[in-house]
């Protein structure tokens, strides 16, 4: 009786502790011209809505999703009806989503702890210690393939946490993956941590993967923005940036994607510590960044770096910060071409790819446009399932299917790395 007095308590304090999203509604806002896409982009502007936007405005082929708080959400629907502009209603009311997924994340937690890796649940998200005790399990059932690096510590002080995938051999040509720079981007974390165990199950099994890992390293680090992560746990799902204080402003947090050294401070960020896009002071400004710069500039043999968001299904190459086209386009394109090919293949997701600038919208301060002009030519972003239907509150029943098919996608480019040695 009483622990389940406890247990109940512990609940208690944990839902009186979050930011609930009761009545937050996500819309889907389509324009029919430059005007009304303009008169959207208004919208940003004004903060008394505050505004949550799921997929910025781009262009006309590409829908805004927005989500909007309970007590905004008459004088938005009002505006864009008096604007004539077309919207849906994607998401009726977000904390009943919430809800559903904290259930689903409650149930799985009762049944016992793993032991190995072979046990852990990849059917469901996971919390930040059950992510890191994952890493822990995978290395020591695998001294001689899985190492774990720390090569850094985020602004709160948990460890930024790499797996590295290696046979032997010193300072081999590598591959770097990472997920979840954003912190809300939960698929993300939940297919980083898929991939790790596929990547030891595969070796020696799977020609191509041992092919790979027989001449370079693979890097991981499934939780990037440690702090962020463990927040949308613990206050406020939704939280996407770093949770580093911003002095002279109550607003906490940069965006991790808009702090890198490429085009920093232009179009496509803000200098607005409120804003979901806050570049932050200055460059490389983040821990979480910064560390990620210093480890790709000492190892000085990064062939291939993948950066892997969601939701929109896209596969993106540089650059983001300005239009003139990279100096690899071709061989870029057509490579994305080929993953998204063999992405669709399992289960017909269909993907978008192409440069950001030109896929998305323009973006400055990004990771991939920092890593190609490090010289790291194969430099990818995706942007994993859904379209929208979910955004960033996917289904747990959809990880592992998200998962395999982006596995396909990421041997694609691993392979093409590791036949075109530069």
């Amino acid at each position: 009786m009483m622990r389940g007095l406890l247990t109940l308590a512990a609940l208690f304090v944990a839902v009186l502790g979050k930011e609930t999203f009761e009545g937050h509604q996500v819309l889907r806002i389509v324009a029919k011209d430059d005007v009304q896409l303009s008169l959207i982009k208004n919208l940003e502007d004004m903060v008394e809505f505050e505004l949550d936007f799921w997929r910025e405005v781009a262009d006309l082929a590409t829908p805004v999703d927005v989500r909007v708080p309970f007590h905004s959400l008459q004088s938005v629907k009002i505006y864009l009806e008096t604007q004539d502009i077309e919207y849906s209603i994607m998401i009726e009311d977000l904390q009943v989503m919430l809800d559903t997924e904290q259930m689903e994340m409650m149930s799985a937690a009762r049944i016992a702890v793993p032991r190995n890796t072979d046990s852990f649940d990849y059917k469901n998200y996971h919390t930040i210690s059950e992510i890191y005790n994952f890493q822990d399990m995978l290395v020591a059932e695998n001294p001689n393939m899985v190492s774990k690096m720390v090569i850094g510590q985020s602004y709160e002080g948990r460890p930024l946490n790499v797996l590295k995938f290696s046979t032997g051999g010193t300072n081999r040509p590598a591959i770097w993956i990472d997920t979840g720079i954003h912190s809300r981007e939960w698929v993300t974390q939940a297919s980083g941590t898929w991939f790790a165990k596929k990547i030891v199950t595969d070796y020696g099994r799977d020609p191509v993967l041992t092919g790979i890992l027989n001449k370079m390293d693979i890097f991981l680090e499934i939780v990037t923005n440690p702090d962020g992560f463990a927040y949308t746990h613990s206050r406020n799902r939704m939280w996407r940036k770093t949770r580093k204080p911003n002095p002279g402003s109550n607003c906490v947090g940069v965006d991790p994607n808009r702090n890198w050294d490429a085009g920093f401070g232009g179009p496509g960020s803000s200098d607005d510590p409120c804003s979901d896009i806050y570049r932050g002071p200055r460059a490389h400004s983040e821990p979480e960044v910064k560390s990620i710069v210093d480890f790709v500039k000492s190892h000085g043999n990064i062939k291939a770096f993948v950066s892997i968001h969601s939701y929109s299904q896209m596969l993106l190459y540089p650059y983001g910060y300005t239009r003139t086209p990279v100096k690899d386009q071709t061989e870029l394109h057509n490579l994305a071409k080929k993953a998204i090919t063999d992405l669709a293949y399992l289960y017909g997701t269909r993907y978008r790819y192409g440069s950001i600038i030109n896929t998305i919208y323009q973006a400055s301060g990004g990771t991939i446009d920092w890593t190609y002009n490090q010289g790291i030519k194969y430099s990818y972003t995706f942007e994993l399932r859904d379209t929208g239907r979910y955004g960033f509150i996917l289904p747990a029943n959809q990880i592992v299917p998200t998962a395999q098919e982006t596995w396909l996608a990421l041997m694609a480019i691993m392979n093409h790395t590791y036949q075109n040695p530069y």
